[in-house]
């Protein structure tokens, strides 16, 4: 999607744009940027350790769920430290057998191996991404549920199938606010998704997303994946935090899927509550990056 098209009206979007919110690899603290021969070596290291994910796929099918669970987990943390991403974890990922929901804010493509590296599960995607090189291809091995974002219509078919994956003790992760947003301040959780939870009776785990320095890894607005990339190897420590919340169920207390929405956005959220927070828009580079965002219905 090119930044010229128009967007449906019903869809959420977020006011952050590269200009604004993403940092520019050459313009940061020298401290903070990794030298030009490290950043091609950890792209060409992230690249490969993709692509040979792809070519060992296939094979995975042949596996036990549990081993290939565990291979998922792997890969995925590799292909992060390729990258040069630091990853810290805290919260119980494993307190919840079965049937999952899990929830999470969205700031960066690097969400996906984030929480494929401690809750593997069936992913949430807008179509576009099944057409992305590569990572399009291995988004459908892995049983991607695609969303027709254009078509409002198809959402109560994707909600279903979201269930009948709980229904059958798999675990969805989505991305609720349905666009990616900065990092400094963060979307409405849309509520659709949150009835296959209700639907199928099981928990929702919500998941708060961070990374240090924010700009380095947020991919945001009219923001191509190759500028994205170069940003994430340029950047000397870039570190991402992965915290798992307390499950919530509906009941009494979250009697529906808007009230469930809302109480794990809190739950996301409760953790900056007291840290300050810059304008969606203090410029974090000089240089902005151009053409196409990561927006998905839920």
């Amino acid at each position: 999607m090119s930044g010229s098209t128009a967007l449906p009206p019903w869809l959420p979007t977020a006011p952050c744009t590269p200009g604004d919110c993403a940092a520019h690899p050459d313009t940061g603290p020298p401290a903070e940027r990794a030298g030009a021969v490290l950043a091609a070596a950890r792209l060409a290291g992230g690249i490969g350790t993709v692509l040979l994910g792809l070519l060992l796929a296939p094979a995975t099918g042949l596996l036990p769920a549990a081993a290939r669970l565990a291979l998922v987990r792997g890969w995925v943390r590799t292909v992060l430290r390729a990258f040069g991403v630091r990853v810290r974890y805290e919260g119980a990922a494993d307190v919840l057998p079965g049937p999952l929901l899990v929830v999470a804010n969205h700031v960066s493509w690097l969400d996906v191996p984030l929480v494929a590296a401690v809750l593997p599960g069936r992913m949430v995607a807008k179509t576009e991404v099944r057409r992305w090189p590569v990572l399009g291809t291995l988004a459908a091995l892995g049983g991607t549920l695609f969303i027709d974002r254009d078509r409002l219509r198809a959402l109560p078919g994707t909600v279903r199938a979201m269930t009948g994956v709980l229904d059958a003790g798999g675990r969805v992760v989505v991305f609720p606010e349905g666009s990616t947003w900065c990092g400094r301040a963060g979307g409405r959780f849309r509520p659709a998704a949150f009835q296959a939870a209700l639907d199928s009776g099981c928990a929702v785990l919500p998941v708060r997303l961070d990374y240090r320095p924010t700009g380095a890894a947020a991919y945001v607005g009219d923001d191509p994946l190759g500028p994205s990339l170069w940003r994430v190897v340029r950047t000397r420590r870039l570190t991402a935090d992965v915290r798992v919340m307390d499950p919530l169920r509906g009941g009494p207390r979250h009697p529906d899927r808007r009230a469930l929405a809302e109480a794990a956005q809190r739950a996301v959220a409760r953790d900056t509550a007291n840290r300050s927070s810059p304008s969606v828009h203090q410029r974090d580079s000089s240089r902005s990056a151009a053409a196409s965002s990561l927006r998905t219905p839920a």
